[in-house]
C-alpha cells in the first residue's frame, strides 16, 4: 500500500497529476481512504475542484468519521473519480451499521451520550451513494450485492429500479424480470428509467443473448441497437469483439456501409433520403450511402420521417443536433460508423458497424505502416467531404483482417440476427447507455 501511494506522491511532486491519479483509480481498494485524502486534497486544489479538496482536508483530519467519509465519497463522484469514491464509501456504510457503543459512566450516574458520528446519516443515503460509485466503475456485480444485501431497507423507487438495472448489466436478467416485476408504478422522474429498463427486458426476452461473451445480443438488449461487426483481434484475450484501439480505412468505411445495407434488406426498410450531418466525416459517409443506397441526400432536418441519418462518430457531431436524435421521427433511423464504447454518444444509434475505444478516421492523422512495416505518423487527408464518398465507394468492402480467433460473422449470420430483432428500430427515447454491460472489454486507461 505504501509503494502505491508513495509512487502516487512520486507522479504529483514532478508535476503529472494525471498520472498521479490514474495510480490512485487503479490503487484505491487497497489504499486507506483517509490516507489517500491529502493528496486527494492537492490534486482537487490544482484543478479548482474546491468542493472536493475540502472534504478531503476534513476526512484527512478526522478518520473514521461516517460523515466525513460520505461527503468525501460524494465529492469524488461529482468529479468523476469514482474508484476513489468507492473505498470511503464502503466504510461509511460500515460505520452507519454499527451497533452504537455503549455510553460511558461516571459514579451513579449514567453519562448522556454524545450523537455517535454517522448516527444521524442514514444507511439508504450512504448506500445509494455507493452504488452510483460502483455504477461509475461499472462494477455492477458489486453494485448489485450490496443492493440484495440491504434489500429489506429499499424502496422501489430508485432503490430496487437500481436492483434491476445492476442486475441486467451484470446479466443476470431472471434476478432483474423478478424485481422489475414486483416494482410499484414509477413516477416523476423515474417513469422514465422504469420504461428503459422495461424496454431491455422485453429485448431480453424476444432474443436472448447466447452468454456473456454475445457482444452483439447484449448490445441489442442494452441499447436498441444493431451492431454490425466484431473486432477480429483479441476475442480471446480480452476484447470479446470490441477495439481498444483502430486506424480505420475507407474500405472499413465501405465495409460497414455495405453491412448498413444487408441489415436494411433484412428488415425490409428502404429509408426514402440520407440525412447529412454537417463534420465533414458524417457528410462523406452520408454521400456515400445516399449513392450505394440509390436514394437522395440533403441536410439533416429534425423529425423528417423516413430519413436515414448517418454519422461517422457522433461524439465529434454538433451536441445540439445530436440531443434532437434522442428522440426518432416515424421511419428514421440513425447509422453511426464508430460508436466509442468507453465515452458512448448522448444516443444510442439503430446501427452500428463497430465499437472502439479510440478511432482514428481514414482523413485524420495517424498511425501508417510502410512497406518494411515500420510505423510512421501518417498525414491528415484535407480532400472535401465529396471527394472523400467517392474515396470510399472506389474501395473494396473489405473488413480489416485479424488473428484468426474471433468468431466466424459471415453475412448471414448478420442476417438472421437481424431478422430476428422483431423490436428494432427500439421505440421511445434513444438515452445514452453509460455502461458496457456484462460483456467485458479491455481498454486503456
Amino acid at each position: 500500500m505504501a509503494t502505491e501511494l508513495s509512487e502516487a506522491w512520486e507522479l504529483y511532486e514532478s508535476g503529472d497529476s494525471q498520472g498521479a491519479m490514474r495510480t490512485l483509480r487503479s490503487a484505491a481498494d487497497r489504499l486507506p481512504p483517509a490516507e489517500v485524502a491529502p493528496l486527494v486534497a492537492k490534486l482537487a486544489k490544482g484543478a479548482g475542484f474546491r468542493d472536493l479538496a475540502e472534504a478531503s482536508r476534513a476526512l484527512a483530519a478526522g478518520p473514521g468519521d461516517a460523515d466525513r467519509l460520505y461527503a468525501y465519497g460524494y465529492a469524488c463522484v461529482e468529479r468523476g473519480i469514482d474508484a476513489v469514491a468507492v473505498p470511503a464509501l464502503r466504510e461509511a456504510l460500515r460505520l452507519v451499521q454499527a451497533p452504537p457503543a455503549a455510553p460511558a459512566r461516571t459514579g451513579l450516574f449514567r453519562r448522556k451520550p454524545k450523537a455517535e458520528a454517522g448516527r444521524q446519516l442514514g444507511l439508504r443515503k450512504v448506500l445509494l451513494e455507493l452504488v452510483s460509485a460502483l455504477e461509475g466503475c461499472e462494477r455492477h456485480t458489486e453494485a448489485l450485492a450490496v443492493l440484495r444485501e440491504h434489500d429489506a431497507r429499499l424502496d422501489d423507487w430508485p432503490d430496487r429500479y437500481l436492483t434491476v438495472y445492476n442486475a441486467l448489466m451484470s446479466g443476470r436478467i431472471p434476478l432483474a424480470r423478478e424485481v422489475y416485476g414486483a416494482l410499484s408504478a414509477p413516477e416523476d422522474v423515474w417513469v422514465g428509467p422504469g420504461q428503459r429498463v422495461g424496454r431491455m427486458l422485453e429485448r431480453a426476452a424476444a432474443l436472448p443473448p447466447v452468454d456473456d461473451r454475445d457482444l452483439r445480443g447484449w448490445h441489442h438488449v442494452l441499447t436498441g441497437g444493431l451492431l454490425t461487426t466484431l473486432s477480429p483481434h483479441g476475442f480471446d484475450q480480452g476484447m470479446t469483439g470490441r477495439w481498444a484501439y483502430l486506424q480505420d480505412d475507407f474500405e472499413y468505411c465501405r465495409y460497414g456501409l455495405e453491412r448498413l445495407r444487408t441489415v436494411l434488406a433484412a428488415t425490409d426498410r428502404k429509408p426514402a433520403s440520407v440525412g447529412l450531418l454537417a463534420d465533414r466525416g458524417s457528410r462523406a459517409l452520408g454521400l456515400a450511402a445516399a449513392r450505394l443506397l440509390g436514394v437522395p441526400a440533403a441536410p439533416y432536418q429534425p423529425g423528417a420521417p423516413g430519413v436515414l441519418v448517418v454519422a461517422y462518430d457522433l461524439n465529434e457531431c454538433d451536441p445540439a443536433v445530436v440531443a434532437q436524435l434522442n428522440e426518432r421521427a416515424e421511419g428514421e433511423l440513425l447509422f453511426e460508423h464508430a460508436t466509442c464504447w468507453t465515452d458512448p454518444p448522448a444516443v444510442t444509434a439503430d446501427v452500428s458497424t463497430l465499437l472502439g475505444q479510440i478511432v482514428h478516421a481514414p482523413w485524420e492523422p495517424g498511425l501508417q505502416f510502410d512497406e518494411d512495416g515500420e510505423p510512421e505518423e501518417a498525414e491528415p487527408d484535407g480532400r472535401s467531404a465529396e471527394e472523400l464518398a467517392e474515396a470510399i465507394l472506389a474501395a473494396a468492402p473489405t473488413a480489416p483482417e485479424g488473428d484468426g480467433e474471433t468468431p466466424a460473422d459471415p453475412d448471414d449470420i448478420l442476417t438472421a440476427f437481424a431478422t430476428r430483432a422483431a423490436g428494432w428500430p427500439a421505440a421511445g427515447p434513444r438515452d445514452r447507455i453509460g455502461s458496457s454491460g456484462p460483456v467485458r472489454s479491455s481498454r486503456f486507461a
